[in-house]
């Protein structure tokens, strides 16, 4: 019997090849396929269709090892199924390839010491900058990305690390304008919910209502129950409105951890929102404006904050630019007395 014949991987054509083909010199095809080079057009057009026949294509992977520079991205995310998360990649990753990077997201849900790994796959595959959407990277690894010449970008974080860039949203100033939103809606008592996280832009939403609630002679309380999301709004629900004052009012620092209030608030309690309890959330994740929800809420400009990333990957020199605090947006919709 004989043996079944077996497919052999077909060789990458080389430059030499397409140069060999052209009738040019083998710098002439590496100077028709580098942006900006001086070469005439009829020999970049023989390069180019000399290429097409062979099916040559640039290996620009092993081009930016040499130059320093590979054009990748990568994005560190933890709960990419979250919302606002999957919002965020989709946005920047979009902006990202538009200006011509190779983006490489890389996901640290699950793991103990997933952000210790992800950052150091980073250095393995040279990547040119790392942003961190979500996760907590340890001060020593950002050195150690900053001392191979690579750029860190930290959202809406405040971690007291030299080196990185950093790029967040007006967290203070939408706590503030949500307490007194609540207070002009009639609300005496109001709450705050957030989460277990302890993320630097969670607490300092938290700590400026908080704060604003007192300057304002209001009667507030917060609910931690637990880690950002959906299960615990509805938990914080549960905790809040059973008590004999529960409150009038509530700001939750996310989008996701509001719809988790609403419902509980709605179908166990039978509370009507905006007549008897007002709600205003943060993030304006597309399911806010869901029928069943139509929250009110602070948009974070996605595209600003992407159009800051592009610019940071982007620029030449390697020193860090002052923090970039882009302003949020209120989105009224039905979920607060007018």
């Amino acid at each position: 019997m004989s043996k079944p014949k077996t497919k052999t991987r077909k060789a990458s054509v080389s430059a030499d090849k397409v140069a060999e083909l052209a009738g040019v010199s083998r710098s002439a095809v590496s100077r028709a396929f580098t942006d900006g080079a001086s070469v005439s057009p009829e020999t970049r057009a023989k390069v180019l269709a000399a290429a097409a026949q062979l099916g040559y294509h640039v290996n620009h992977l092993a081009r930016g090892l040499l130059w320093h520079r590979t054009g990748i991205v990568c994005l560190i995310v933890a709960e990419m199924q979250a919302p606002f998360q999957a919002s965020m990649v989709e946005v920047i990753t979009r902006r990202l390839q538009a200006i011509g990077k190779v983006v490489m997201v890389l996901n640290t849900s699950g793991q103990a010491d997933s952000v210790e790994s992800a950052l150091r796959q980073t250095l393995n595959y040279r990547a040119d900058a790392t942003v961190f959407i979500s996760g907590t990277p340890p001060a020593s690894l950002v050195n150690t990305c900053l001392e191979n010449g690579q750029r860190v970008i930290l959202i809406n974080r405040a971690d007291p690390i030299v080196g990185p860039e950093f790029i967040s949203v007006e967290n203070e100033t939408a706590a503030l304008e949500a307490c007194l939103m609540l207070k002009r809606a009639g609300c005496q008592r109001v709450a705050v919910v957030s989460s277990t996280a302890g993320t630097p832009g969670l607490a300092s939403r938290e700590r400026t209502f908080l704060e604003a609630a007192a300057e304002n002679g209001l009667e507030a309380c917060v609910s931690r129950a637990g880690p950002t999301g959906y299960k615990t709004g509805a938990d914080s629900a549960r905790q809040l409105l059973a008590t004999s004052r529960r409150p009038e009012g509530v700001f939750c620092v996310t989008d996701l951890l509001a719809l988790g209030f609403m419902d509980v608030a709605r179908l166990e309690f039978r509370m009507s929102i905006p007549q008897d309890l007002c709600v205003i959330g943060f993030d304006d994740i597309p399911e806010s404006n869901w029928l069943g929800y139509e929250l009110t809420t602070f948009r974070q400009p996605l595209q600003g904050i992407a159009d800051q990333i592009a610019s940071i990957v982007e620029k030449e020199d390697g020193e860090p630019g002052a923090p970039a605090i882009l302003p949020t947006q209120v989105v009224w919709r039905k979920t607060v007395r007018p």
